[in-house]
């Protein structure tokens, strides 16, 4: 189910959500690693995957995951996050035909299947948990990892939650003055609140916001505030969701 949103934010603005949503009955999410970065709407293309959307962070010199990656139970050579957040950040395992999200440090050290560490943490037991100010996992603390703090507020946004019988997979655009204000982790997470998730995550946002259903980009990727990207943005990971 695909749905198409103009979102009205509390102070007025507005902003264009993307919403994709897979019964979780005979869905096999799986994690693509990019030993070369990829724009993810090209490669779907020739590879002939019809629904996957950006996944983990990454270093661009040189180009590897930030943050845990495995793929059929084999570790990725990947940056980690720092100590003492790293078993505080989330995590998506996908295992034996059932799919999970929660902090690392809850889930078995070396899993059988594949995992994608993210984060925030946007939701857990159907209520929103990011809160910026107690900055719980680090990612305001620890900001050197990125090109900036990815707390701070309105971008492009992308996410990933699971609930009764569903996964779903959020974008949202951002970065276009008067027409697209993006979202704040917050608002991404009262989203995914809303959208029926028990527990949600935040993937990579900002210009590598990536969201691929029926082998179509959906989203407008912007990298800097009212600058059109001549095209998508190539990334290291992503979730291929069929």
């Amino acid at each position: 189910m695909y749905t198409l949103r103009r979102d009205r934010l509390p102070d007025g603005a507005q902003t264009t959500v993307y919403v994709v949503r897979h019964p979780l009955i005979g869905l096999r999410p799986r994690v693509q690693l990019f030993r070369q970065p990829r724009r993810l709407d090209h490669w779907c293309s020739r590879e002939q995957v019809r629904e996957a959307i950006v996944g983990g962070f990454y270093l661009r010199d040189p180009f590897r995951p930030l943050g845990e990656v495995r793929i059929g139970g084999e570790a990725v050579a990947h940056e980690p996050f720092p100590e003492p957040h790293r078993a505080l950040r989330p995590a998506l395992h996908v295992a034996d035909g059932g799919i999970a999200i929660g902090p690392r440090g809850e889930l078995p050290d070396a899993p059988e299947g594949d995992l994608l560490q993210a984060g925030p943490l946007l939701v857990r037991e159907g209520e929103v948990v990011f809160d910026r100010a107690t900055d719980l996992e680090g990612f305001s603390a620890a900001s050197e990892q990125f090109d900036s703090d990815i707390t701070d507020g309105r971008h492009p946004r992308a996410a990933i939650g699971i609930g009764d019988g569903h996964v779903t997979v959020v974008v949202c655009d951002g970065r276009r003055s008067r027409i697209d204000d993006g979202l704040s982790l917050a608002e991404t997470g009262a989203v995914m609140r809303d959208l029926g998730c028990h527990v949600a995550m935040n993937l990579d946002g900002g210009g590598s916001t990536t969201l691929v259903h029926r082998g179509h980009l959906l989203n407008r990727p912007y990298s800097e505030q009212d600058q059109p990207a001549p095209a998508s943005r190539p990334i290291v990971t992503a979730l291929l969701l069929g």
